[in-house]
């Protein structure tokens, strides 16, 4: 008897272990960062950029990605490589995410690089909530519920290449989603401090924006430009 309630004891240790492993790899993030970015940007620099094979993208802000984080301001980064991109998964997809999600990187290419480098190092940390094509069509989704470009131009912040308050860009984007952001900036070929990329968050599900529990570090100037594409 000694025995058997021993064993039973040990099954019951091993059965909360896999619990907990299993709990706390579903925890293993907070939130995620929704990043887009500004393409007039991204192509502004000494590095330069590549159109894709579909032509130049639209003046308007594209995806970078979804980004699992938490609250610490660490994140998880190429969780599972054994469920690497597929872009058969995606293949209904393929189409909205050229438009939306493009890539400029050089050489010019499909895209394909660019996003499966999006899936393997964020989106696998994601795969508690969301499996490969959730993961990119909530994504898609999400741009759909907050015109960045079109808070910018109402606020009279236009992309031609002038300079505006740090703080007037995040007003116009805070009045137009009740969300603050945050603004990454980059330097153009002249080194002058150039408006990249917004960041606004998303709660664990990925279902409703949230306001940002943290931001990341980095530095803009009190005035940016916001080059024209």
């Amino acid at each position: 008897m000694k025995i058997q309630s021993n064993h039973a004891s040990l099954l019951i240790k091993l059965s909360t272990l896999n619990f907990l492993l299993v709990f706390s790899a579903s925890q293993d993030f907070d939130f995620f960062y929704f990043v887009q970015q500004w393409p007039g940007s991204y192509c502004d620099t000494k590095q330069s950029c590549c159109y894709p094979i579909t032509g130049k993208p639209a003046s308007n802000f594209g995806i970078h990605g979804l980004w699992p984080n938490r609250n610490n301001g660490s994140y998880p980064s190429n969780c599972d490589s054994s469920n690497p991109f597929d872009a058969s998964k995606i293949s209904d997809l393929r189409s909205e995410m050229q438009s939306e999600w493009p890539t400029l990187s050089c050489p010019n290419n499909d895209g394909l690089t660019f996003w499966g480098h999006e899936w393997d190092k964020h989106g696998t940390c994601s795969e508690s909530v969301l499996n490969q094509h959730d993961y990119f069509a909530k994504t898609l989704s999400l741009k759909d519920q907050i015109n960045l470009l079109h808070a910018l131009e109402s606020a009279g912040i236009q992309p031609n290449g002038e300079k505006y308050s740090l703080s007037s860009i995040k007003s116009a984007i805070i009045g137009a989603s009740g969300l603050t952001p945050w603004i990454q900036c980059n330097n153009d070929s002249s080194g002058n401090s150039q408006l990249y990329q917004i960041y606004l968050c998303v709660d664990s599900s990925a279902s409703d924006f949230i306001e940002c529990p943290v931001f990341p570090y980095g530095h803009c100037d009190s005035s940016i430009e916001f080059p024209s594409f």
